[in-house]
């Protein structure tokens, strides 16, 4: 008996970063994305027996980008601004492509801006690929498809 048309998952491997205005490319690693909502608790007359709960704040984690170490300094320079105090609020997305490339799965996030800037460890008995990371305070991420 059929049960449908079967639907794989996508790999986390191959995936793309637009910042509006910075760079668009290719990053080793994401991470971030998640979302939780506060709970208050409060306690009604009469009932002791449970509290009873409300939906609170709804909170953003940062997003951190994790990529090779280039020549490129546009991350670099926008956290940069961000240090003089010029807070250069971005707009981007995270971009889930399947095997041939397509884009599958969009998560957009809104009025983006560095908050952290991570050179990479520096070792000369390592063989590893020096990565730099830029981690992203925003206000919100939803997934667009």
């Amino acid at each position: 008996m059929s049960t449908g048309v079967r639907v794989d998952p996508f790999g986390n491997q191959n995936f793309k970063v637009e910042i509006e205005g910075v760079i668009q490319g290719s990053f080793s690693e994401v991470s971030g994305l998640d979302s939780t909502i506060d709970v208050t608790e409060y306690r009604e007359g009469g009932d002791n027996t449970t509290p009873r709960k409300l939906a609170g704040l709804t909170k953003h984690s940062n997003i951190v980008l994790r990529r090779g170490l280039t020549e490129d300094t546009k991350l670099y320079d926008w956290h940069m601004a961000a240090v003089r105090g010029d807070i250069q609020r971005k707009n981007g997305s995270i971009i889930v492509l399947d095997r041939a490339g397509r884009e599958r799965v969009r998560w957009n996030f809104r009025a983006a801006w560095p908050v952290k800037w991570d050179p990479p460890d520096l070792n000369a008995t390592a063989n590893e690929v020096a990565v730099e990371t830029l981690e992203l305070a925003h206000e919100g991420v939803e997934r667009a498809r």
